[in-house]
């Protein structure tokens, strides 16, 4: 990589050459190109973060809080944050999260809804490119990476859950501890119907949002959303 003359200020020359062609990129815009093309991940973590920062500073107002009207002494914020109280909730969450985006996978993949973005066309659900060219070579790996997306969802469904199991465990204990009871080991909660209502209240929730989108992306649009169908597109029309 070089800066040579002639071209304008702060463009830099990368090589090789190719053909007698030079690849000649722009600093600036490489780095404007790079956020372009990234944007929503990075709106979407940025988002994340905030929300996170949010859940941990009014979670660790709301705790103290709770200890003060029971008479303890007050926790300090990195206490707080490796608890059980706020690990949980956290857990708890994205165990649901996981859960709608895997299944919503899996059953796009196997149901139509006509008339939705979200669907194949029922009458048409072959799509071009959806299979690998090396299947009969590596069938097992083909069948692996075909459904590799659903695959990774359903495994962090399934390790939110357990820690979302485990940490409701310990933030159990806690409170069994701040009046009185007796403490349960983590088998024993797996069949208590606190740790069973927190993930049912928020599965509804997730469950509700994901049939509302399929159902209203029929009849509303969004212009230039790929979770939308065009403006103009009818609303019979399958697919985004």
């Amino acid at each position: 990589m070089e800066f040579r003359e002639g071209y304008p200020r702060g463009t830099w020359i990368y090589g090789p050459r190719f053909f007698g062609l030079e690849l000649r990129v722009s600093g600036h815009r490489q780095m404007r190109n790079f956020l372009r093309d990234n944007g929503l991940s990075f709106a979407l973590s940025a988002m994340f973060l905030a929300s996170l920062a949010g859940m941990a500073l009014t979670g660790h107002a709301a705790r103290n809080q709770e200890l003060t009207e029971h008479g303890q002494a007050a926790i300090g914020f990195g206490a707080y944050l490796s608890g059980g109280v706020f690990l949980s909730a956290l857990f708890e969450n994205w165990e649901s999260e996981f859960l709608q985006m895997s299944v919503y996978v899996v059953l796009t993949a196997m149901l139509f809804q006509r008339g939705s973005a979200e669907s194949r066309d029922p009458d048409d659900p072959e799509r071009e490119g959806d299979e690998v060219p090396w299947r009969k070579r590596h069938p097992v790996l083909a069948w692996l990476y075909e459904r590799s997306l659903g695959i990774a969802l359903a495994v962090l469904f399934v390790i939110s859950f357990v820690f979302h199991w485990w940490f409701s465990v310990v933030a159990a204990n806690q409170e069994a501890t701040l009046h009185g009871r007796a403490a349960q080991s983590a088998l024993e909660y797996l069949g208590d119907s606190q740790l069973w209502f927190e993930s049912f209240q928020n599965w509804q929730s997730e469950f509700l949002s994901t049939a509302l989108l399929v159902v209203l992306s029929i009849f509303l649009r969004h212009r230039g959303s790929p979770e939308s169908k065009p403006v103009a597109a009818a609303n019979d029309e399958t697919g985004a």
